[in-house]
């Protein structure tokens, strides 16, 4: 607890750290703020009571769409998107600079390549905006609020949009510049504030709806109980929890070392003898067993979706009850097919992000190489035989924090808080806190460096 005090009075007294956090926070409160505007014509007691009339797998499978813009989409709001535009639209750069060599030359460029990939990036999240948002608002007004008796009330405020193309030219105006105003602020936060904005923001999203979920576990575990069993049953959901969350930070830092000599020549320190010496560094070459992070996830449950988008537009009796099993998130058969989806895709995922044949060759050329290894091909066969070793494990453990939930929630945990346990929104929290922390930690490192070195120079200064 002393290190904590201690750690938060050393960035307090590092003004240019504090205001970068500070630039953060309100950049953040921006985004916030407008998660809760809802689109023009659209009113959100419709979609609330939309919401408490869903079975409990499609209000898991919506909780989770909106997990990632903190309850906008579910309130139909401008950030409905949020940045999920910008993600798809990286995933497809990043997939294009594989196969398109042009692009993997630019990329390879520097800083003026990754400028040139970050504009056709950009441009890219604009064409996919352009195409989610009007999927969006069929979703929206055709499946997620149909037009019955029930709600038709509810759906369009017909004072204000007489004319539903109006509506819709307004909605994707409002959708797109609403994701194109979330980038901004991640690029403001990752310019002026600390750590990766967009990040940062898919976390807010995530841990804006925590202390509901948490309330309502209490609530429902004290309303089921009294209050000493409920109390107790509480405290051990909340200590396996912490322990959850422990597994995931010691699975996204586990590395497999393989050690690297590098052989570099340097004259001898004896001038009498006219020779060169050997010298061997020896260095590391880290391989994260779960490389590809939360991509697999991402992909997999981008899979899962297509039962929820076209389940009202099939008329096939017997694929229509084959999606409508696969829309309860906590049901067997989606789990298994997530789990098998998630082992693909990792494998998928890492072969692409770890290029074997290019470390090897580097290593070659800046005369590296593994012991007892050949350079070449040798050193690109063995990188891959431990690649596959560590990252079934790797993937395996992954499918297992991703289903998570639905093991949680079976065992009596309520939907909001089961969330929290597993799945993508504990492997981005859990991502980018330790991320942060390694940021403030350098900013501190650095700050004290140039202290000292001020103090060493007047030191040296007084003496002379």
């Amino acid at each position: 607890m002393n290190h904590l005090f201690i750690s938060i009075c050393n960035i307090w007294n590092n003004k240019d750290l504090r205001n970068k956090i500070f630039n953060t926070i309100n950049l953040l409160l921006i985004y916030r703020f407008g998660a809760y505007i809802p689109l023009p014509g659209i009113n959100p007691l419709a979609i609330n009571n939309f919401l408490n009339h869903l079975h409990s797998g499609s209000k898991g499978l919506m909780q989770i769409l909106s997990s990632f813009t903190g309850g906008a989409f579910n309130r139909a709001s401008i950030f409905a998107l949020g940045v999920m535009p910008y993600i798809s639209a990286s995933i497809i750069v990043q997939l294009m600079c594989i196969i398109i060599p042009n692009l993997n030359r630019i990329q390879k460029d520097g800083e003026s390549g990754k400028k040139q990939i970050n504009i056709l990036t950009r441009w890219l999240t604009l064409g996919v905006c352009l195409i989610q948002a009007p999927f969006y608002l069929i979703s929206l007004t055709k499946q997620f609020l149909p037009i019955s008796s029930f709600y038709s009330s509810y759906l369009l405020n017909m004072n204000v949009l007489h004319d539903q193309i109006l509506f819709w030219i307004l909605g994707i105006i409002m959708l797109t510049c609403g994701t194109l105003f979330t980038m901004w602020i991640g690029d403001k936060i990752t310019e002026n504030g600390i750590g990766n904005g967009i990040s940062l923001i898919i976390m807010s999203g995530i841990i804006v709806r925590f202390p509901s979920a948490i309330t309502k576990e209490l609530i429902m575990k004290l309303k089921y109980h009294n209050k000493i069993i409920g109390l107790l049953i509480f405290n051990i959901e909340c200590i396996f929890f912490i322990l959850v969350i422990l597994f995931t930070i010691i699975l996204i830092q586990a590395v497999r070392k393989i050690p690297i000599q590098y052989v570099s020549h340097y004259r001898s320190m004896n001038f009498y003898k006219n020779f060169k010496l050997i010298q061997k560094k020896h260095q590391y070459l880290p391989l994260k067993m779960t490389a590809a992070g939360v991509m697999p996830i991402i992909f997999s449950q981008s899979i899962m979706l297509f039962p929820l988008f076209f389940y009202n537009y099939v008329h096939n009796n017997k694929i229509k009850n084959i999606f409508y099993i696969f829309q309860n998130i906590y049901g067997f058969w989606y789990n298994f097919c997530f789990i098998c989806l998630i082992i693909i895709f990792t494998f998928f995922y890492t072969a692409i992000t770890i290029p074997v044949n290019q470390i090897s060759y580097d290593l070659k050329r800046n005369g590296g190489y593994i012991p007892k290894i050949m350079p070449g091909k040798e050193t690109a066969n063995y990188l891959d035989i431990i690649l596959s070793r560590i990252t079934l494990p790797g993937a395996i453990l992954l499918a297992i924090i991703a289903i998570l939930p639905a093991i949680v929630c079976r065992l009596g945990i309520t939907q909001n808080f089961s969330l929290f346990y597993g799945g993508t929104s504990l492997l981005i929290v859990v991502g980018v806190i330790l991320d942060l922390l390694q940021q403030v930690d350098i900013y501190l490192l650095n700050y004290y460096y140039d202290n000292l070195m001020i103090l060493k120079s007047n030191r040296y200064n007084l003496k002379n």
